[in-house]
C-alpha cells in the first residue's frame, strides 16, 4: 500500500465518522465537548453555523450520524445492543440551555445591491438566506403560510416538536434582514423572474401525498385524508378529532407521526398497516419504537385490495397478505400467501404511502426542464437547473429527504448563487478549511478528557403517558437534564482528536502495539490491501474504513493503524518514548457563502444575467 495521504482534509474528516455521515458536517465532538463542560451557548453556535436549527433538529433529525457513531462499534460489553452517542438528544441540551444568543448573531449587513428571491419557508429556503443575508443580499422569502418553517412546522406533531422552538429559530433566520411574504404563494415562475431577482431559489418541498387506488376509496373519500395534508390540517387546528377506529397506511416517519397524533385526538384502536416487513419500513428505528411504545400495532406484508362501505359510509378496508421472495440477484418481490384476505374494520384511513413533487406554478416553457419522474434537472453538486439564475433544493431538489439533507442543500446553494452573481463558475466548488492542532499539555497530559467512558447511553425521560396521551401539543420527550447531558457527553470518543504518526521519530519499539487496548496498530511488511488486513494484529473487516500507513521505516517495515475501532484514547502517545504518536484536533470548516467561497476574495457583484452557463 501506499504512504496515507494526510494532508488534505478528506482523511482525517473520514475518521470523524458522526461528522462524515452528516450531510451538513457539522463538527459533532467539537460541540459535545462543550456542552460536557457547560458551554451550552458556545454548542449552540457551533451548530448554528452548520445545521441552522439546532433546537429543531435536536427533536427531530434522522440523526445519519449515530448509526455512524464510533460507540457503537467498540462497546461489545454493555448489553445486546451497543448504542451510539445520544448525538441529537445532546444538541437539543444545547438549544435548551444557550441562554440569549442574539448578541451572537450576524449583524444586518449593507446591502450589496443584488436580490435574491426564496420559494418556501422551509429548512432550505431559510439556510440559503441565513447564509445570503449577512453577505449583503436582499433576500425575500415567499410562502402561503402564515408563519415561517415549512413542513417543520405543518407536519411533524407539537408533541414531538413545540411551536415556539419553531418560532424562535425561523425567527433568528428572518431577523437577519430577510423580507419575509408570508401569505404570498407564488404562481407562476414566469411573473416570478419578471420581477428582477438576481437568482431564484426554490425550496417547496414535496408538498403532494401520493393517493391510495383500490377499489371502493373514491366512494368512501369523506374518512380517507393524506397523511400530509391531514398533519398539516391538526397543527393549525382545522382538525381537533378523528374517529375511534383508525387505520394509518404506510411505513414512514410521516406514518409513525399520524397514527401518534391519531392516538392523541381520540384514535382508541390505532393500528398501522404496511406493505413491506417491519425491518423495511423507511421509518427511522426510534419512531417505530416510540409508536409501538404508544401501544400502536404495525402489521406487517398486508396490501391493501379495498375499501369496504356503506354507501358512502366506510366500514373498513381489506388487505392480502403477502411475503417478501428475492431473486438470485437480492431483488425483492411481495408475493400473495394464499391466505385468507384480512379486514380490518375503522372509522377513518390515513394515507401516508409517499410523497411527490408538484410545480404547477412553473411554465414548462421558462428554460426549466424536469425529467420523466417531474424532477427538475440539476447538477448534483451545485443544485443549478438548466436555467442558469435558478437553483433548487431540499425535497424540490430530488425528492423526499429530511431536514438536515434539505439544509445541507440550502448552504451548497447558497454558495453557488454567491460564485454566480459573483462572475465565477458555479461548478468550481471551494474546498473546506482544516487544520491540526496538538492536544500536548507537559509529556503526558491532554487538553481533552481521554478517560473512556463505560457507561451505556443514558435514556430521554418522557412525560407520563396520561399526559402525553391527553393532549397532542405536550412534548412527549422532557430531554436530559444537565447532569446526565455531561454524562451521555462523556461516551464521546473524540473522534476529531486525531492519532498522528512521525515516522522520523520512530524507532519501532513496538510499546504502542503492546500498549493499544483495541489492537488498532502493526508493524509489519507491505503488501496489498486485501492481503494486509488480514496478517495485522487484528485483522481489519471494516473495509468502509482506511488504513493509516507510513512509509517504509528503517527495519523495512510500515506502522498499519485499523481506523474502524481505535478509542483516541492517546495510550499510543503516551506510551512512546520518542513522541512519534501524538495527539492532535482535527477541525473541519466548511465553506459556506461569502468571501471565502469565491476565488476572488474582492470581485464584484454581477447580473445573472451576465453571467455564462456554466
Amino acid at each position: 500500500m501506499q504512504r496515507t495521504d494526510s494532508a488534505g482534509p478528506s482523511y482525517f474528516h473520514k475518521v470523524v465518522d458522526c461528522q462524515w455521515a452528516c450531510p451538513a458536517h457539522t463538527p459533532v465532538p467539537e460541540y459535545i465537548r462543550l456542552i460536557g463542560q457547560g458551554r451550552y451557548a458556545d454548542a449552540y453556535m457551533i451548530n448554528w453555523v452548520s445545521n441552522v436549527f439546532p433546537g429543531m433538529l435536536g427533536r427531530t433529525c434522522d440523526r445519519p450520524c449515530e448509526p455512524a457513531c464510533r460507540r457503537g462499534r467498540v462497546e461489545e460489553n454493555n448489553g445486546e445492543r451497543p448504542e451510539p452517542v445520544a448525538i441529537c438528544r445532546l444538541k437539543r441540551v444545547a438549544a435548551d440551555h444557550k441562554g440569549d444568543v442574539r448578541s451572537r448573531l450576524p449583524a444586518v449587513a449593507p446591502r450589496n445591491g443584488k436580490r435574491v428571491a426564496c420559494i418556501g419557508a422551509g429548512p432550505a429556503s431559510l439556510t440559503v438566506a441565513r447564509d445570503l443575508a449577512p453577505q449583503g443580499y436582499d433576500v425575500t422569502v415567499f410562502d402561503g403560510e402564515a408563519k415561517a418553517g415549512g413542513f417543520m412546522r405543518s407536519q411533524i406533531p407539537r408533541f414531538r416538536l413545540p411551536e415556539s422552538v419553531i418560532d424562535e429559530e425561523t425567527a433568528q433566520v428572518l431577523d437577519l434582514g430577510v423580507d419575509f411574504r408570508s401569505g404570498q404563494r407564488i404562481d407562476s415562475m414566469q411573473a416570478l423572474l419578471g420581477q428582477g431577482y438576481d437568482a431564484v431559489f426554490v425550496g417547496c418541498g414535496a408538498p403532494r401525498g401520493r393517493e391510495l387506488d383500490v377499489p371502493g376509496r373514491a366512494e368512501a373519500a369523506a374518512a380517507i385524508h393524506i397523511g400530509i395534508d391531514w398533519l398539516a390540517s391538526v397543527s393549525f387546528g382545522h382538525i381537533t378529532s378523528i374517529g375511534k377506529r383508525v387505520i394509518v397506511l404506510g411505513g414512514g416517519n410521516t406514518a409513525m407521526d399520524c397514527c401518534r397524533s391519531a392516538r392523541r385526538l381520540g384514535g382508541e384502536d390505532v393500528k398501522v398497516i404496511v406493505r413491506s416487513g417491519f425491518d423495511e419500513m423507511k421509518a427511522s428505528p426510534w419512531e417505530k419504537e416510540d409508536a409501538q411504545h404508544e401501544g400502536i400495532p404495525i402489521l406487517n406484508y398486508h396490501v391493501p385490495k379495498s375499501v369496504r362501505h356503506d354507501q358512502g359510509r366506510i366500514q373498513g378496508m381489506t388487505f392480502e397478505k403477502v411475503s417478501a421472495v428475492y431473486d438470485d440477484k437480492g431483488r425483492r418481490s411481495l408475493v400473495p400467501t394464499g391466505e385468507p384476505d384480512v379486514f380490518v374494520p375503522c372509522d377513518t384511513v390515513l394515507v401516508a404511502i409517499g410523497q411527490e413533487n408538484a410545480f404547477p406554478w412553473i411554465e414548462r416553457d421558462c428554460g426549466i426542464e424536469f425529467d420523466r419522474w417531474g424532477l427538475p434537472v440539476l447538477d448534483a453538486q451545485t443544485f443549478q437547473s438548466t436555467l442558469p439564475q435558478v437553483f433548487f433544493g431540499g425535497d424540490a431538489a430530488f425528492g423526499p429527504k429530511n431536514i438536515i439533507t434539505a439544509v445541507a442543500h440550502g448552504h451548497e446553494a447558497a454558495v453557488s448563487i454567491d460564485r454566480l452573481l459573483h462572475g465565477e463558475d458555479v461548478a468550481r466548488r471551494p474546498p473546506p478549511m482544516s487544520n491540526l492542532m496538538s492536544q500536548k499539555m507537559g509529556i503526558h497530559e491532554w487538553s481533552y478528557d481521554n478517560d473512556v467512558s463505560n457507561d451505556p447511553r443514558f435514556k430521554v425521560p418522557w412525560a407520563k403517558a396520561e399526559q402525553a396521551l391527553a393532549s397532542i401539543k405536550v412534548e412527549v420527550e422532557l430531554g436530559f437534564d444537565e447532569a446526565t447531558a455531561f454524562k451521555e457527553a462523556s461516551r464521546c470518543l473524540n473522534c476529531d482528536v486525531q492519532t498522528v504518526f512521525n515516522r522520523d521519530t520512530c524507532i519501532e519499539c513496538d510499546a504502542c502495539v503492546d500498549i493499544c487496548p483495541m489492537d488498532c496498530i502493526t508493524f509489519t511488511a507491505n503488501g496489498d490491501e486485501g492481503e494486509l488486513r488480514t496478517r495485522l494484529k487484528a485483522p481489519a473487516g471494516n473495509l468502509s474504513q482506511d488504513l493509516y500507513v507510513s512509509t517504509t521505516l528503517k527495519t523495512g517495515r510500515v506502522m498499519v493503524k485499523d481506523e474502524d475501532v481505535c478509542l483516541h484514547c492517546g495510550l499510543c502517545a503516551e506510551r512512546c518514548p520518542t513522541g512519534a504518536w501524538d495527539m492532535q484536533k482535527f477541525l473541519l470548516d466548511t465553506t459556506k457563502a461569502g468571501p471565502g467561497c469565491r476565488d476572488s476574495q474582492d470581485a464584484p457583484v454581477r447580473s445573472a444575467a451576465a453571467t455564462e452557463t456554466p
